[in-house]
Order: structure tokens, then C-alpha cells, then sequence
């Protein structure tokens, strides 16, 4: 290809690129920069405001309210990460197996990623605000004869439920993504030496497909830790706070409660917080992977 060939390609690129990087400025840079500036500010969303300062950032470690959501939230999280990592991929190993009806299981099994969270947030609160609670009182149960989303023990539970039964769907496609790139001369050679069942998983599977565990155990994290429709469509926070996530209480009390300056200082604290675990994710990651 000639000088003038490559340069014309090159400003093609360019037309290309440098639109979408400007819609990506003003719709996620921008605002991500401005929320930092009113972090330092004791801005109520509408009005005047004052430089305050590390006031925000002081005052957000000593609220009790912000301490409650960041330990219902990383809870969350780790209880729905390891269920969903767990499900998915024995949901895996079952349909990337030599068995009948595999691929219409597979879009069966995607129908809840497909599903809107919110749409599935409204039909699960209907099932534990009516119809367990009707099974309960049948069975004679006290647990689940009233409503697992007014009771404060266990409406976490039912949002770890709803958050993992949508996630699971997308944590298996990539699952099964990963076992189709084994070769199958792998697990003859184990064969071969003894390796089958837990061994074989163990020895040969897990290693070959451990960078497909890191992407889900990364997306999972991230996406429980910033859990906001279910939280919106079963409890809004309650009962009595108990179910208040971060994204949640962001949104809450930044955008209806007055405290937007206070609440942007939360959510600079929360990114912050997101992009450090990611990375310590990947970085311990890529040591396993190095080992194996």
C-alpha cells in the first residue's frame, strides 16, 4: 500500500475514533470530573455552594448509615459471586457435555440475562411478598410465613437470590466459551495417566479455563458491588436500611436528600474503591495463571 493509501486509512480511523471519544468525554469524563469538584463542595443539588474542602471526605467515615451500605454491599457481593461462580460452572460442564437438547438448554439458561433487571426485580417481589409466604404459612413454617423482603435477617438473602438467578446466565456462556477451547487430545492424555472425574476437572480443565474464571470473577464483583435495580424493585433500602447498597444510598440521598456534595465524595470513595479490587483481581490473577 502506497503513502497516500495509509494516510487516507489512517484519517478514516481518525473520523472513526475521535467522535466516540468525545461523546465518551462528555457523557462519562465530564461528569465523572464534576462530581469530584462537588465532592469538595457542600452542594445540595440545586443552589449556591461552598468549598468545604475534606469535610465530605471526613464526615463520610464516621457516618454510621454509609458504613452500614458499604458492609451490606461487600456482603452481598461475596456471597453472590462465589454462588454464581459455583452454578455457572457446573452448568457448564453439564451442557458442554455430549447430551441431548444442549443448545435450546443453553438459551433457556440465558433467558433471565435477556430479562431487564428491574422487570425481574418487580416479578421476584411478588413471589416473596405472596407466593412463598402463602407455601410458608401451608407448611406451617415461621421463616418464610411472612415476607422474606420485611424481615431484616433475611431480605438480604432474597436479593442475593434475584441478583444471582439473573447473573447466572452470562457467567455459564463464558464458562462453556472457555471449555470449548480445551482440546480434546488434553483429556485423552489424562486419561491416559489416570487423570478423569475430580482429578481431570482439577488438573486439566480448571488450569486451561482459570482465564475465564478471572474475567467472571471480575465482572462479578464489580457488577454486585454497584447492585442498584434489585434493590430498587424489592426493598428500596429497607426494612430499616438493612438492604441499602452504595449506588443505592448514592442515589438516594445525592439526588432526593440534600446531600449531593456529601454523597459525591461517597461515590468518588466507591470508584476508587471498584478500580483498586479489579485491579488486585487481576494482578493476583495473573500470578495464578503464571503459576499454573
Amino acid at each position: 500500500m502506497d503513502k497516500a493509501g495509509m494516510t487516507n486509512r489512517k484519517k478514516t480511523f481518525l473520523l472513526i475514533t475521535i467522535p466516540i471519544m468525545a461523546l465518551f468525554f462528555c457523557f462519562n469524563t465530564l461528569p465523572l470530573i464534576q462530581g469530584v469538584i462537588y465532592s469538595f463542595t457542600n452542594f445540595k443539588g440545586y443552589g449556591s455552594y461552598d468549598w468545604v474542602g475534606l469535610r465530605n471526605y471526613i464526615d463520610l467515615f464516621q457516618d454510621g448509615r454509609v458504613g452500614g451500605s458499604y458492609w451490606f454491599t461487600f456482603k452481598l457481593a461475596i456471597v453472590a459471586t462465589v454462588i454464581v461462580n459455583v452454578v455457572s460452572l457446573l452448568l457448564a460442564l453439564g451442557l458442554n457435555s455430549k447430551i441431548k437438547f444442549k443448545s435450546a438448554m443453553r438459551g433457556a439458561y440465558f433467558i433471565p440475562n435477556v430479562l431487564g433487571a428491574l422487570v425481574v426485580g418487580y416479578i421476584f417481589n411478588y413471589f416473596f411478598t405472596y407466593i412463598l409466604p402463602a407455601w410458608g404459612q401451608m407448611i406451617g413454617s415461621k421463616t418464610f410465613g411472612s415476607s422474606m423482603l420485611a424481615n431484616e435477617n433475611l431480605a438480604w438473602i432474597a436479593i442475593v437470590i434475584v441478583c444471582a438467578w439473573q447473573s447466572i446466565a452470562m457467567n455459564t456462556i463464558i464458562y462453556i466459551s472457555g471449555l470449548q477451547t480445551v482440546p480434546e487430545d488434553v483429556y485423552e492424555a489424562g486419561s491416559i495417566d489416570g487423570a478423569t472425574g475430580w482429578k481431570q476437572f482439577r488438573h486439566l480443565t480448571f488450569p486451561l479455563i482459570f482465564s475465564f474464571f478471572t474475567i467472571n470473577m471480575v465482572l462479578c464483583v464489580k457488577n454486585f458491588l454497584m447492585v442498584f435495580d434489585q434493590i430498587m424493585a424489592l426493598t428500596k433500602g429497607g426494612p430499616a436500611q438493612s438492604t441499602e447498597s452504595i449506588s443505592y444510598l448514592i442515589y438516594q440521598n445525592g439526588m432526593g436528600g440534600g446531600q449531593f456534595g456529601f454523597q459525591s465524595a461517597n461515590a468518588v470513595v466507591f470508584f476508587i474503591l471498584i478500580v483498586t479490587l479489579s485491579a488486585l483481581q487481576l494482578g493476583a490473577s495473573s500470578k495464578k495463571e503464571e503459576q499454573l
